[in-house]
């Protein structure tokens, strides 16, 4: 879907507000005193938030940064379904000043229309992590290279891999500091686990899309970002990118999981808490699940290796939060202000440590002493986004993922994908 050519910026709200106040202005003897003197020359600004789980960080933010800019009102805008309201307030123009968004391809196609700012030539990207940017830039969906700009600022980080319970780990005689580093390695370790009666992976297949992500932390090495623009060209298809993983997949949930692997993320998590596995391949943002459980739970996070070659490994990593403006913003001054307030390190360090998140500059920083095992990735910028942020939503590649693992079919998973996606391609006019 592309919204750049549906997106206008009318004058009619600022055209209204110009004539109330003129009124009140000759209502009051040409003085505007009488009108709300408090508010004179105070700046609202529209902040459109997506991430639920960080609703009261942002808002408490915000209240933070008024006491230190009382011309500066911040009306934070909570959305519970991100996508579709960003989509609907840009159609009836109603941009946001400030925006935070997902690192993912509603990001990339809303990027490639237009609507964000273009923060590309800003000093500030000479402070960022490069492997960030280099994300947030490949997902703006076109498949010219002079056009992947850089039109949001990454904010948090996130990464897929595995989560491991140390305490396991350590009962069953493994090491927890030096995790396997090569995907023959990891097989052995689940092999071992399993000969001792330990359950190698906790599976929640009851939640299909908990699936994406040992697809995704796989792909990082398999895939390079930049076949995706050769599967949206038609140059490739799934069954040439994915067909690898494909496999992995089903060897690893056909032999290594609980007896039930079709339980709920709510009770993988509680599972692994608990020490009844020892490894739940999830990403990041299950850490925080996780401790709720178990304040205690002593976690360590690994990065999931899917070659032999060691230099090959990358980590799937994501912008999980990225900061933005509106392209055509009024207040692009005040909005640029709250902007380098959000990005401050201590400010960006609170985050990182309320989210379980890694900091976006080039020092980065982790909330969580558990994802100092993947740390030496983020530094060298060893860093490839989610494949499933290059595959539209509307495919339901979780339930073509469960279909995977619980049958085997590899030739049914990959032409099943690259049948929904070439329907969407067909609809798509460039």
């Amino acid at each position: 879907m592309r919204t750049g050519s549906h997106i206008q910026h009318g004058r009619l709200a600022r055209t209204f507000a110009r004539t109330v106040t003129a009124a009140c202005a000759v209502m009051m003897g040409l003085s505007v005193a009488g009108c709300g003197t408090a508010n004179a020359g105070t700046v609202t600004l529209d902040f459109f938030q997506y991430k639920a789980e960080a609703a009261d960080w942002f808002t408490a933010k915000a209240r933070e940064f008024e006491k230190t800019h009382p011309n500066i009102k911040i009306n934070v805008n909570n959305s519970s379904d991100a996508t579709t309201d960003l989509r609907t307030r840009l159609v009836k123009n109603r941009e946001p000043d400030v925006i935070t968004i997902n690192g993912d391809i509603n990001y990339g196609m809303l990027a490639e229309a237009g609507v964000f700012h273009d923060f590309t030539g800003d000093k500030i990207v000479d402070k960022l992590n490069p492997g960030m940017v280099k994300i947030a830039k490949n997902l703006v969906q076109t498949t010219d290279q002079s056009k992947k700009r850089l039109y949001a600022i990454p904010y948090a980080g996130n990464a897929s891999g595995y989560i491991i319970n140390v305490d396991v780990w350590k009962q069953a005689g493994e090491d927890p500091e030096n995790p396997p580093q090569t995907w023959s390695e990891f097989i052995a370790l689940l092999k071992r686990f399993k000969a001792k009666g330990i359950t190698p992976i906790e599976a929640s297949t009851g939640d299909p899309w908990t699936l994406q992500a040992p697809l995704s932390s796989l792909n990082s090495t398999l895939v390079p970002e930049s076949e995706y623009t050769n599967l949206k060209n038609g140059t490739k298809k799934f069954s040439d990118l994915w067909t690898p993983v494909s496999k992995k997949l089903i060897e690893i949930y056909q032999n290594y999981t609980q007896k039930n692997p079709a339980v709920t993320y709510q009770q993988a998590t509680q599972d692994l808490a608990a020490g009844k596995a020892a490894i739940l391949p999830l990403g990041t943002y299950a850490i925080p699940q996780v401790r709720l459980i178990n304040k205690n739970a002593n976690l360590r996070f690994a990065q999931m290796p899917a070659t032999d070659n060691i230099k090959e490994q990358q980590l799937t990593a994501g912008d999980d939060v990225m900061l933005t403006m509106g392209a055509h913003t009024k207040h692009e001054k005040e909005a640029r202000e709250f902007i380098d307030f959000l990005m401050s390190e201590k400010v960006v360090k609170d985050y990182s440590r309320q989210q379980s998140a890694f900091t976006p500059y080039k020092n980065t920083y982790v909330g969580d002493e558990a994802l100092n095992g993947v740390l030496s990735f983020y530094k060298a910028g060893k860093l490839t986004d989610f494949c499933d942020h290059y595959v539209p939503g509307s495919i339901n590649t979780a339930g073509f993922l469960q279909t995977l693992v619980q049958s085997g079919n590899v030739a049914n998973f990959v032409n099943g994908m690259q049948a929904e996606y070439d329907k969407i391609e067909a609809r798509n006019f460039r």
